[in-house]
């Protein structure tokens, strides 16, 4: 698959997360978990959809927050706390299919910024696409912070 990467700015966005510590062979099993939390926690709040999921992974530990992008207050219990997604400049682009094959699109935006010699800051993010069980008709938004 071929994919479009380019440069732009972010502005912060609010999100409703669960915060881990992990390793990347945990956090494949892991993930699921922590968005449970969230959609549990929004789902007490009378929010049960309309939310996009988002995972930023702030370094390569990993230390990742699992949730949703947040655009209505609403009552946080438990380990689900506020945060935001990283405003600055980005490269991004888009992965159309399924969402375990999304680090396809990591490789391409990693790839084209050192084409570009811009520099990465490690932090990244995906928010996904509205939820659907064909494969063929999911998509998710790669960003890569860049210094």
């Amino acid at each position: 698959m071929g994919y479009e990467v380019s440069r732009t700015t972010v502005a912060a966005r609010p999100t409703a997360v669960v915060a881990a510590a992990t390793t990347w062979p945990e956090f494949r099993t892991l993930w699921g978990q922590l968005l449970g939390e969230v959609w549990a926690c929004l789902r007490a709040g009378g929010i049960d959809r309309g939310c996009r999921n988002v995972m930023l992974y702030l370094d390569d530990v990993p230390h990742v927050e699992v949730g949703v992008l947040l655009d209505r207050s609403c009552p946080l219990t438990g380990r689900v706390t506020a945060s935001a997604l990283p405003a600055g400049t980005a490269a991004t682009t888009v992965h159309h299919g399924s969402f375990g094959d999304v680090g396809a699109a990591h490789d391409a935006v990693v790839h084209w910024c050192a084409t570009q010699g811009l520099r990465l800051t490690g932090t990244r993010w995906e928010i996904y696409g509205p939820h659907d069980d064909d494969p063929d008709r999911q998509w998710t938004e790669v960003y890569w912070l860049l210094s």
